[in-house]
C-alpha cells in the first residue's frame, strides 16, 4: 500500500482541482466564444471546427503516453511541467493573428493539458484510501460542474465586454497559480514502476493511427464522407489501429497493457465512459447551435441559459460519490445514464424555436442530473480494477476514450446539420449571424437538431447497460474497496 503523509490525500485534491478546473474552462469558454472566433479571424467551416477539435485531438493522442511516463517517471514532475506548459501556450493563443496559427498553438497547449489530466485522476486515486476514494472523485466533479456553470458565462463575457483574446489570457492566472501550488503540494506516493523502458515503436504507431482517424472522422463529417482526405485518413487510421495491436501483443513494455481488458469490469466501464462522454461532448455544442444559430442569442445570454445543466451535475456529484462509496457503483451509473438518455429523448420530441425556456431547462436538469450521478461511479469501477502501478495507464485509457468520444460526437453533431443544410447556412449558423437565414433554412437546423438529440439517446441507453452488466456476477452492493481487490496481473 502507498504511504499517504497525513493530510496529503486534501492537497493532493485541491491541486488536481485546480488543474481540472482550468481545463473544463478551456474547453467551455471556447464552445460559447467559436462563432465570434469564425467571424473575427474570418475562418472557414473547417479551420474553425479543428480550432475547436484540435486540443483533444492532441491530448487524446498523448494520453496514454503520459499515463505511462507518470507510472515510470512519477507523477509530480509530468503534472507541473504539463500545467507551465498549458499556461504559456494559453498566452500565446491570445496573441495568435489568424486561425492558422492559433490551430498550431492550441495544439501545444494540448501538449501540456494532456500532461496535466491524464495524471489527475491517478494522483487522487494514489492519494486516497479506497473506501474514500467515491467521496473524492465526487468533488472533483464538482469543480468540473464548476467549470461547466462558469465557462459558457465567463466565455460570453470575455467576448462581449472585452475581446476573443480573453478567451486564452484568463487562463494564465490560473496556470500560474496551478503551476506553483502544484510544485508545492504533489508528492509521488506510489513508487514508479520498475520498467525503465518505454514502447516508442507503439507510441509513434498510436499517435499516427489516432490522429488519422479522427481526422477522418471529422473531415468526413464536414467536407463529405467520399472525399480524398476523409477516405484517405480513416485508411490510414484503419492500418494503423491494427499494427498497434500487433505491436503491442509484442511489445516488452507495451503503451496499451491489453491485459487489462480481460477485465470485465475495466472494459465495460471504460465503453460506458466513451458513449457517456459523446452525449456529454455533444450537448453544449448543439445547444450553441440551438441559442446562438436558431434562436439568434448574444454568447453571454447563451452562457447563462445552460446554466440548469452544470448546476445540477455540480449537486449531485459528491452525492453520487457517496453513492459509489457505500451501495456500489453499478445503480447510481446505470441510473444516471439513463436520465440523460430521458432527457435527450425530451430534447428530442419537444426541442423547437418556440419552446419555452422552462421546459428546456427542466430537461437540461435532468441530463445534469445524469451526468453528475454517472462520472464518479464510473470513474471509480476504472481505476478500483487495476493495480497502483498500473493507475497512470488506466486513467489514460478513460481519458483517452472519454476524448475520443467527444471528439466522434462533435463529427457526428457537423455531420448531420451539414446533411441538412447547404454550405453558406451552416456557416452563418456557425457565426452566429441568424438574420442570415431563412425560414426553412431554420426550420432544417432545428430538425437536425432533434434527430441527433434522439441518435444521442440511444446511444446514452447504451452507457446504461454497459453500466448495469459489470457487476451482474458480483455481490449486489459491492463498494469501490471491494473493487479494488479485482487485479489485472
Amino acid at each position: 500500500m502507498p504511504k499517504r503523509p497525513n493530510g496529503y490525500k486534501w492537497w493532493a485534491l485541491s491541486a488536481t482541482s485546480v488543474g481540472m478546473l482550468m481545463a473544463v474552462l478551456n474547453s467551455t469558454t471556447l464552445l460559447i466564444a467559436l462563432p465570434t472566433l469564425t467571424r473575427v479571424l474570418h475562418m472557414s467551416t473547417f479551420l474553425a471546427i479543428w480550432v475547436l477539435l484540435v486540443y483533444m485531438v492532441v491530448q487524446t493522442a498523448l494520453v496514454l503516453t503520459v499515463g505511462r511516463l507518470s507510472d515510470v517517471w512519477g507523477r509530480k514532475k509530468l503534472y507541473v511541467a504539463g500545467f507551465a506548459i498549458f499556461t504559456v501556450a494559453a498566452l500565446l493563443a491570445g496573441l495568435a493573428p489568424n486561425g492558422l496559427l492559433l490551430l498550431v498553438i492550441r495544439g501545444i497547449q494540448a501538449i501540456g493539458g494532456a500532461m496535466v489530466m491524464g495524471n489527475s485522476t491517478a494522483i487522487v486515486t494514489d492519494a486516497f484510501p479506497r473506501h474514500e476514494l467515491g467521496l473524492a472523485l465526487g468533488i472533483n466533479s464538482i469543480v468540473i460542474a464548476l467549470g461547466q456553470v462558469l465557462g459558457p458565462i465567463l466565455g460570453g463575457l470575455l467576448v462581449t465586454w472585452f475581446s476573443w483574446h480573453w478567451i486564452f489570457w484568463f487562463n494564465v492566472p490560473i496556470g500560474i497559480v496551478g503551476t506553483l501550488w502544484a510544485w508545492k503540494q504533489l508528492q509521488d506516493v506510489v513508487p514508479p514502476a520498475r520498467e525503465p523502458a518505454l514502447d516508442y515503436r507503439g507510441n509513434i504507431t498510436y499517435i499516427v493511427s489516432l490522429v488519422a482517424l479522427l481526422m477522418g472522422v471529422t473531415a468526413g463529417g464536414i467536407m463529405g464522407w467520399t472525399q480524398p482526405l476523409a477516405v484517405g485518413a480513416l485508411l490510414m487510421g484503419a492500418l494503423g489501429a491494427m499494427l498497434f495491436i500487433r505491436l503491442e501483443k509484442t511489445a516488452a513494455y507495451p503503451l496499451l497493457s491489453l491485459s487489462l481488458f480481460e477485465n470485465r469490469v475495466f472494459l465495460l466501464s471504460n465503453l460506458a465512459n466513451f458513449f457517456i462522454a459523446m452525449v456529454r461532448g455533444a450537448v453544449i455544442l448543439l445547444f450553441v447551435f440551438y441559442f446562438q444559430g436558431a434562436r439568434g442569442d448574444s454568447p453571454l445570454e447563451a452562457g447563462l441559459l445552460v446554466i440548469p445543466l452544470a448546476a445540477a451535475m455540480g449537486v449531485i456529484g459528491p452525492i453520487s460519490g457517496w453513492l459509489a462509496d457505500h451501495i456500489g457503483p453499478r445503480v447510481p451509473a446505470s441510473l444516471g445514464a439513463l436520465c440523460v438518455a430521458i432527457g435527450f429523448v425530451g430534447f428530442g420530441i419537444t426541442l423547437h424555436r418556440s419552446t419555452g425556456y422552462g421546459l428546456i431547462a427542466v430537461w437540461m436538469i435532468l441530463v445534469g442530473f445524469g451526468n453528475g450521478l454517472f462520472n464518479s461511479p464510473n470513474t471509480s469501477t476504472i481505476m478500483g480494477a487495476v493495480s497502483p502501478q498500473s493507475r497512470g495507464v488506466a486513467a489514460g485509457i478513460r481519458t483517452m476514450l472519454f476524448n475520443t468520444g467527444g471528439v466522434f460526437a462533435i463529427a457526428l453533431v457537423m455531420a448531420l446539420i451539414a446533411s441538412r443544410l447547404p454550405s453558406s447556412v451552416m456557416m452563418a449558423v456557425l457565426a452566429g449571424e441568424t438574420a442570415r437565414i431563412s425560414t426553412s433554412g431554420l426550420e432544417n437546423l432545428l430538425l437536425a437538431l432533434r434527430s441527433i438529440f434522439l441518435i444521442l439517446a440511444i446511444i446514452a441507453l447504451a452507457a446504461a447497460l454497459f453500466s448495469w452488466i459489470p457487476a451482474r456476477r458480483q455481490d449486489p452492493t459491492p463498494t469501490v474497496s471491494r473493487l479494488s481487490h479485482t487485479r489485472v496481473s
